[in-house]
């Protein structure tokens, strides 16, 4: 089955699941939270940073995370809204997200520049997992 197969229920039920991941990602970056951060990747995924830093694997990610993360997101609240998903195959979607940052009453920060990150998830034993992101800094013209 290739993924133009995927009937709509099918579909609406694994975007829902993906936004779920997605969710977690804003969650654990709010939050500081290093380990559930890099437990939403695979093992051996490629992460590159909005500042074109390539990491590879889950280990690179963590260490590199580690050392970033914690007080990263001081005064900012970062939002990550999922605005298009590509299904290349049934277990596997290409992720389209915009990436903005607030201050803790909801203003928008706007020295920090918006993101737009594509992220790549598979599916494995139920559960989708990041493979490959490219998180992109918006620059204004």
């Amino acid at each position: 089955m290739d993924a133009t197969q995927l009937e709509e229920q099918d579909r609406s039920t694994e975007v829902e699941s993906i936004e779920q991941v997605v969710a977690a990602l804003q969650h654990a970056q709010q939050n500081e939270l290093v380990e559930e951060f890099v437990g939403l990747f695979r093992a051996d995924a490629i992460w590159t940073t909005a500042h074109g830093k390539r990491l590879t694997g889950r280990d690179e990610i963590s260490e590199f995370t580690a050392k970033v993360l914690p007080g990263a997101m001081a005064g900012l609240t970062p939002s990550y809204e999922v605005v298009h998903v590509l299904f290349i195959r049934p277990d596997v979607a290409a992720v389209k997200v915009r990436q903005r940052y607030f201050t803790g009453d909801g203003a928008p920060v706007t020295e920090q520049p918006e993101g737009t990150p594509l992220y790549v998830l598979a599916k494995e034993e139920g559960r989708w997992r990041l493979v490959a992101g490219q998180n992109t800094q918006v620059l204004s013209s």
